[in-house]
């Protein structure tokens, strides 16, 4: 088994400058995508409809895999992936901080809700193969294996589990929930 000195050890693409931000940044989206889903559902769950509507913030969030999966890979290998990133990324964080501000200012009825949450399940699919592509960029050939592992924590909105099931050692298994 490999020490966590050595080139395969789990934690050795982290000592790369570049993934380790991209990995941090993509672990803190994460959970703030748990934390939005969460806070969504909560703002519905008082909801003459609550359970339907519970439900349609889940599919808000998962239904753009769906629909944009292929989509997010075609713009990887379109455009610039970093530059998608960025301009990806910018908007989610726009329509994150408007969902913000209208929740804060108890402006979001739940068709509004559902539109934000959609907006941002949108963006974290177009996003992921582009990320997925970059790693090998960033990381010594003889860490590929053990980064793609670590860069398997960020999962896909389809195969999202529950954030307790993360481990950092083995990337995203099923749980058995």
């Amino acid at each position: 088994m490999a020490g966590p000195g050595s080139a395969s050890s789990a934690w050795a693409p982290l000592r790369t400058g570049a993934f380790r931000t991209l990995w941090l940044a993509s672990l803190a989206s994460n959970v703030g995508t748990w934390m939005q889903t969460v806070g969504a559902q909560w703002l519905v769950v008082h909801d003459a409809h609550a359970a339907i509507l519970v439900s349609l913030v889940q599919t808000a969030y998962t239904l753009p895999a769906v629909l944009f999966a292929l989509v997010g890979g075609v713009l990887a290998d379109i455009f610039d992936r970093v530059r998608l990133l960025v301009a990806v990324l910018a908007g989610t964080t726009a329509a994150g901080a408007a969902l913000t501000v209208l929740t804060a200012a108890n402006r979001m009825p739940p068709a509004l809700l559902l539109m934000f949450t959609f907006v941002l399940g949108t963006g974290a699919i177009l996003v992921a193969p582009a990320y997925q592509s970059l790693v090998p960029d960033m990381v010594p050939r003889e860490q590929l294996p053990a980064s793609a592992r670590s860069a398997s924590t960020w999962p896909a909105p389809s195969a999202r589990r529950s954030p307790g099931c993360w481990s950092p050692r083995s990337g995203w298994p099923p749980c058995s929930r």
